[in-house]
């Protein structure tokens, strides 16, 4: 037919099944309908507005048939054709994400300068997955995508004040969103190697110790090595650790349900978790802490694969792993309550 595609009813098994009828079809338009970004935020970044909320709003993709897809609003340097992607957030519906100023700009600062103002492309892409399994067009093996046309934008970044982290082993800070004295950042610290904090731009040092920042103080050491939300005010010269770990726990993980968990390692530049680990069949979930207050796993409602968006909490939606092996397993966290994450077998 002129303006149908027809796709076989046995290869989509997962989202239409019958026993009866096994004459049914999906019709897909030959002509579908990509997502298109219709509104943008005000994209001059001030630090005093960065407690701000500021929303994206777009439309959903029309296949030509009711389904579900992903949905990634994505950013690049002007004219480079999204060579090196910057995912500004990701959700199961494409007409709106929302985010304040300063978590915008701290993504922007990954990529582009600081206070200057940079040519940005932006798209709206979204993933559709009719089913997985069958190898069939529009299944997890081989998805449609679609891609909104792309809207170039002016957006001017600002600087955020930070502390170094002096004789961490690493080189680290923690920056201050709204340039109030007030610092924060994930951190990885040892009681092995006390650290002080160094405000670069006035060159002040603080030391410290229960809580109280002191300049000039001694090593500020933690009790548990790993990775730490670090908060610092210099106003009431005050500190605070919190440990703040990612973990893969699951049936397909060495210890099972059970803690430990399978410690997660951080990329700051990715603003991802990762790990690489040995998996059996079975499922596995994201958690903090080692344990349940806060967990994700896949999106209730979407098929789960090897990628995709997570959600916090749920009962059943457990990731599966379907073929023992290597993994390469990256977490995206993009808020308490959504994610994003990438299982590779080695």
């Amino acid at each position: 037919m002129k303006n149908k595609i027809y796709i076989i009813f046995i290869a989509l098994l997962g989202l239409f099944v019958s026993c009866e009828k096994d004459e049914v079809k999906v019709f897909m338009s030959s002509d579908p309908i990509a997502p298109e970004i219709v509104s943008m935020p005000n994209l001059t970044l001030e630090r005093n507005n960065g407690a701000d909320t500021i929303e994206f709003m777009g439309t959903n993709v029309d296949p030509g048939f009711t389904a579900s897809a992903n949905y990634f609003l994505e950013a690049a340097a002007a004219g480079t054709d999204f060579a090196d992607v910057l995912q500004i957030a990701t959700g199961i519906q494409g007409t709106s994400f929302k985010m304040t100023v300063s978590d915008l700009n701290g993504l922007m600062l990954k990529k582009f300068e600081a206070d200057e103002a940079s040519q940005v492309d932006f798209r709206l892409r979204s993933v559709l997955v009719v089913d997985a399994g069958t190898g069939a067009p529009g299944t997890g093996t081989d998805p449609f995508e679609y891609i909104s046309q792309i809207q170039t934008q002016t957006v001017t970044t600002y600087g955020l004040p930070r502390l170094n982290l002096l004789n961490s082993g690493m080189d680290q800070k923690i920056e201050s969103a709204l340039g109030n004295g007030v610092y924060s950042g994930l951190v990885k610290i040892s009681p092995d190697m006390p650290f002080n904090l160094q405000n670069p731009d006035s060159g002040t040092e603080y030391g410290g110790a229960g809580g109280v920042l002191e300049e000039g103080g001694s090593g500020i050491v933690v009790d548990n090595a790993g990775w730490h939300v670090l908060d610092a005010n210099t106003n009431d010269l005050t500190y605070q650790t919190t440990e703040n770990f990612v973990g893969l726990v699951g049936s397909a993980t060495p210890n099972g349900w059970d803690a430990p968990d399978q410690k997660m390692d951080y990329d700051a530049k990715a603003d991802q978790w990762y790990i690489t680990l040995d998996l059996v069949v079975g499922h596995v979930k994201f958690r903090r802490n080692d344990g349940w207050a806060w967990n994700m796993g896949f999106v209730e409602g979407t098929t789960p694969g090897l990628e995709g968006p997570t959600q916090q909490g749920g009962v059943g939606n457990d990731i599966p792993i379907d073929e023992a092996g290597s993994y390469t397993v990256r977490f995206a966290i993009y808020s308490d309550d959504e994610g994003y994450y990438w299982i590779t077998k080695n």
